[in-house]
Formats: C-alpha cells, sequence, structure tokens
C-alpha cells in the first residue's frame, strides 16, 4: 500500500514537469515536527520574553493570541497552495507557476535570505544566553561565534548526511518539547498556587512603562509599546511553511502537509499562551526580570528549584538545536530546487542529490559555509548581533508571508479543489483574516529599531538583482522558464486521473 502511495505521488510530480528525486519516508508526524520545530516556542518564548517585558510589560502577552489566530488564517492560506502544488521549493514554486518567473525568482531569493539568516539567528542565541547559564561561563564575542559555528556544523553533518536520521532526531526533540513544555506550564501553575506565589496583577502590568501613550500606534519610525508586544509571537510563530519544502519527500503530500502546518500553529499557539502565563503569574517582579538576559530561568529557578531550572536550560537547547536542523534542512531544500530550475548562483553543484546518503549533501555545504560567513560578518561589525539577526528574522517571512497571500487573493479561482485540502465557504473569512493580520505585522516594522534588518535585505535583494540580471542578459529569458509552467491546470486534471 505504502509503494502505491509513492508511486501516486510520484506520477503526481511528474505533472509538474520533475522526476522523483528523494526517497519519500516523511510521514504524518515527522512532516508535523519538521512545522513544529521551526516554531519551536520553546527556542522563541526563551529567546524574546525579556524583550517584550522591556518593550511593552507582562502586558504585552495578550498580543499573542492575535498573532495565533492571524498566522493560522496565513497557514491556512499557505497550506491551500502547498496542497495543490506539493512541490520542493514552496514559495517560490507558487510563485513561479501562478504569478510569473521572474517575481517567482525573487520570492524564492527573499526565501533563501531568511533561512540564510535564522538559522545564524537561532544557534547564536544558544551560545550567547543559553550554554553561559547552564555551563555556567562568561561568553565574549570570540567564545561565542565558535560555540555557533560548531552547532552549525553539527546540524549541517546530520543534514547532509542522513535525512532519517534527521528526522530521528527532530521527532526525538519536538515529543520532548511538547511534553517539557506542558509539564513545566503545569508545574509552574501548580507550585505557585500552592505556595501563593501567583500574582494575578502582572497579567495586566506594564511594568516599569508609563501609562502615558502606552496605547500609542507611534509615528512613522516609531511603534508604540503595545504594538511592538506583537514581535513575541510574529518571531516565533513562524517557518510552518517548512513542512512544504519536504513535499516531495512526504506521503501524500496533499494530504499531510497542510494539515502539519495548521496543527502546528495550533499546537504552539495554545500551549505557548498557557506557559506565557504561568511564566508572567510567577514572575515576582516584572520590572526587575526584565533586566535579566534569562528571565524564563530565572522564574523557573526561584519557583521550581534549580534543578528544574537546569532542565529547562537542557530543553531549550535541544529544542534550539532542532529547530536550527529544520531550518538547515528547509534551506538547502530551497537552494536545491532552485539549483535543479538552473537559476541559483553555481547551480550545476547544488543541484545533485548525493547517491551515497540521498541528500543534496553539495547544497548543505554551501548552506552552511554561507550561514558561518553571515555569522561572522555579524559578529565582526554589530554591535547588537543578537537583535539585528532577530529583526531581519521576523521582518523576512513577513514579506513572505504577505506576497504568498496576494498572490493566492489574485489567483485562487486557478485553484481547483483536488478534495484532500479545501478552505472551502471558509475561504473569504480567512483571507481577510490573514490580509489584516500581514498588513498590521508589516507596519510593525517601520521602528527605527529594525533598520539594521532592512539594511540586511537591502543588501541581499541588491546581491539578488544583480545575480538575476546577469542570469538574463547570459541566457535570456529562457533562463527562466519553468517546467510544464504553461499546464498548470492539465496538471491538476491529469492528477485527479492517476
Amino acid at each position: 500500500m505504502r509503494d502505491d502511495t509513492a508511486r501516486t505521488d510520484s506520477d503526481g510530480l511528474a505533472r509538474f514537469g520533475y522526476e522523483q528525486s528523494f526517497e519519500r519516508r516523511t510521514g504524518r508526524f515527522a512532516s508535523f515536527a519538521v512545522a513544529f520545530a521551526f516554531v519551536s516556542i520553546a527556542t522563541g518564548i526563551f529567546t524574546t520574553y525579556g524583550s517584550v517585558l522591556s518593550s511593552s510589560g507582562p502586558l504585552g502577552i495578550w498580543t499573542w493570541p492575535i498573532a495565533v489566530v492571524g498566522q493560522l488564517a496565513v497557514a491556512f492560506v499557505i497550506g491551500s497552495l502547498a496542497s495543490r502544488i506539493p512541490v520542493t521549493g514552496y514559495a517560490y514554486q507558487w510563485t513561479s507557476r501562478l504569478a510569473n518567473p521572474v517575481l517567482g525568482w525573487i520570492i524564492g531569493w527573499i526565501s533563501f535570505m531568511f533561512l540564510a539568516v535564522v538559522v545564524v539567528a537561532v544557534d547564536y542565541t544558544v551560545a550567547s544566553t543559553v550554554l553561559p547559564v547552564l555551563l555556567d561561563y562568561t561568553a565574549n564575542g570570540g567564545i561565542t561565534w565558535a560555540v555557533t559555528a560548531v552547532i552549525l556544523l553539527g546540524q549541517a553533518a546530520l543534514v547532509g548526511g542522513s535525512t532519517r536520521w534527521s528526522e530521528k532526531v527532530n521527532n526525538t526533540a519536538v515529543s520532548a518539547e511538547l511534553a517539557g513544555m506542558v509539564l513545566l506550564t503545569v508545574l509552574l501553575l501548580v507550585v505557585a498556587a500552592v505556595r501563593n506565589d501567583m500574582d494575578f496583577g502582572n497579567l495586566w502590568s506594564r511594568g516599569a512603562l508609563p501609562a502615558e501613550g502606552y496605547w500609542s500606534f507611534g509615528d512613522l519610525t516609531t511603534a508604540g509599546p503595545w504594538v511592538l508586544g506583537f514581535l513575541l509571537g510574529a518571531f516565533t510563530i513562524v517557518g510552518f511553511e517548512s513542512a512544504a519544502n519536504l513535499a516531495e519527500e512526504t506521503t501524500d503530500p496533499e494530504r499531510v502537509v497542510p494539515r502539519a502546518m495548521w496543527q502546528a500553529v495550533l499546537a504552539s499557539g495554545v500551549l505557548g499562551f498557557l506557559f506565557l502565563v504561568a511564566v508572567t503569574l510567577a514572575a515576582g517582579d516584572p520590572a526587575a526580570l526584565a533586566a535579566s538576559g534569562t528571565p524564563i530561568a530565572d522564574v523557573i529557578k526561584q519557583t521550581l528549584g534549580p534543578v528544574v531550572a537546569t532542565l529547562l536550560l537542557l530543553l531549550v537547547v535541544l529544542a534550539i538545536f532542532a529547530c536550527g536542523l529544520v531550518i538547515m534542512m528547509t534551506g538547502t531544500r530551497l537552494t536545491w530546487a532552485m539549483s535543479r530550475d538552473e537559476r541559483f548562483p553555481g547551480w550545476r553543484q547544488w543541484q545533485r542529490v548525493s547517491p551515497r546518503f540521498g541528500t543534496p549533501l553539495r547544497a548543505t555545504v554551501f548552506y552552511v559555509v554561507l550561514a558561518e560567513v553571515i555569522l561572522g560578518l555579524f559578529s565582526a561589525f554589530s554591535e547588537d548581533a543578537l537583535f539585528t539577526l532577530f529583526g531581519a528574522a521576523t521582518l523576512l517571512p513577513a514579506v513572505i508571508y504577505a506576497a504568498t497571500v496576494a498572490l493566492y487573493l489574485a489567483k485562487r479561482r486557478h485553484l481547483p479543489a483536488n478534495g484532500k485540502f479545501d478552505l472551502g465557504a471558509w475561504e473569504k473569512p480567512v483571507l481577510a483574516v490573514s490580509v489584516v493580520w500581514l498588513v498590521f505585522e508589516l507596519s510593525i516594522f517601520r521602528d527605527a529599531s529594525f533598520r539594521d534588518a532592512w539594511l540586511y535585505v537591502l543588501v541581499m535583494v541588491v546581491i539578488g538583482a544583480a545575480y538575476l540580471v546577469t542570469l538574463l542578459a547570459t541566457r535570456g529569458r529562457r533562463a527562466l522558464d519553468m517546467p510544464d509552467m504553461h499546464s498548470i491546470d492539465g496538471a491538476f486534471a491529469q492528477k485527479e486521473q492517476i
């Protein structure tokens, strides 16, 4: 039965102009685990909770449910595209086939930029904030750079060496993160209640922020305090679409991938908010906690003791490693997919699948080398490298999601239902929620604190544009032809006959 399904999936892929290059081994839980690991609430909350306390106070956690609803709507829209075009390369493929190859290339390049910087951002977190506390040492620039570099190499070794083992490691990490976050939430609530340490006033506190101007939207270059609180959800609830970039390795991707996306967002959203509430109730003095580099660990240590706090840090290390692992897996697949179409710099090298390992090994080597270069540049030239990395890693997915939703709005009539994942009567309200949310989210990045993040985007876009011009000059418009691009409706019709 599994062989029949794999054969059907491979035949469906052929309708889009490609031959099967990878073995289809990714099942339902593995697909969900990829999406959940990229979101990684342990990573996102541990990393950004302190910033939210400083910018918005504890009251900022109430932006989380709004962000989750917005991102859940986006996940449904993207899931609809992923179900109809189940091809590795996700937004690059969707935009190229439904809009035009030039715009598809641009979106593919922006996606690549995001994946290249976000893997450095999450791994840098381990080296700069988690391991120094866990192992009790003082981190400086050199040590942080070296530890991050080693983590990147370890993830690359797994991704390039074996997809099967990468998924096993990720599945284990996700299972541990789910169980650990549930257990920590329950323990925090129970122990804090028994010890009478709950402060419900914290849930409505602005911390050290003044009441005047708190609810302001800000001006052209400044976002109001409550608006900045949305960055907690905007940074954390991203990457769920990574499941779509393993579409050609997933069994029945039209059904499995979309469900993995929205289930990962929903699970992350509900569990993440319960954990935020529990931590905030037990936070004590939020103004003092905001000054800590590891506020989550401080609350756990104060409430549950040093042993549990140490276990939390170990859980965070595992979650961040898995998050970086999935990001790297996603980035190498995108590099491979664009190279397969002969439109990525150095494509002749990166389009190959290793016959020994069954992975895009050369694309993995390229990707990790680039990540190391980005790490070195940010470490050398940015005084606040971590914030710059987080800024770019929050801005770029918002741009990608906005472009993808706009594409769906414009082309949804050209996407016939496939009977496996359809929005049906919910399509218009889901689209409305996703559009409102994305417009609001993008408005946050007018804040001057994101200047360096915008600069990174600008530099990378200029590099990409220069390559695109060179590609068109040397090979002409045929360089951007997509395999079987002109017959996407026919691909759906033929798929239904298989």
